[in-house]
């Protein structure tokens, strides 16, 4: 059985790309606009991609459907997203210079979390009977 911490670890963790992808969609002209003040081609479909590699990757590692590829999702899009969008190398301004340092620092401890996640194995009932115990197959990872 899955311990409690790592379910609710999993969870808080998990929690935060839905949310986040979300919001891709929900400020899709506004994220558009600054994905495409950084230079990067076709900022609509960027910021489409991006949300929904966010929401399905954040809600497998939530529901611990398929969790190695909710991780996987999760590290592409935080390896190739931020070093364009949170260049705080580049920015001449100090104060937001600061503010994308944060930004680039947090994707990259959420990085090692979702490499982490990647790295664990799942338990997959061996027999139909521990498939359908509800709360084991809900709660197994």
């Amino acid at each position: 059985m899955t311990k409690p911490p790592f379910l609710l670890g999993r969870f808080v963790f998990a929690s935060f790309f839905p949310y986040n992808g979300i919001n891709h969609f929900l400020q899709h002209r506004e994220m558009a606009q600054y994905v495409d003040a950084k230079n990067v081609p076709m900022p609509d479909v960027a910021v489409t991609a991006s949300g929904v590699a966010l929401v399905l990757g954040g809600a497998s590692l939530a529901l611990g459907v398929k969790p190695a590829f909710g991780a996987a999702a999760v590290a592409g899009f935080l390896a190739g997203v931020s070093p364009i969008m949170h260049d705080f190398w580049r920015v001449q301004d100090p104060e937001k210079g600061q503010g994308e340092m944060i930004n680039f620092s947090k994707n990259m401890g959420l990085l090692g979390a979702a490499l982490a996640r990647m790295g664990v194995e799942s338990r997959k009932p061996k027999t139909l009977s521990q498939a359908l115990r509800l709360p084991q197959a809900v709660l197994a990872d």
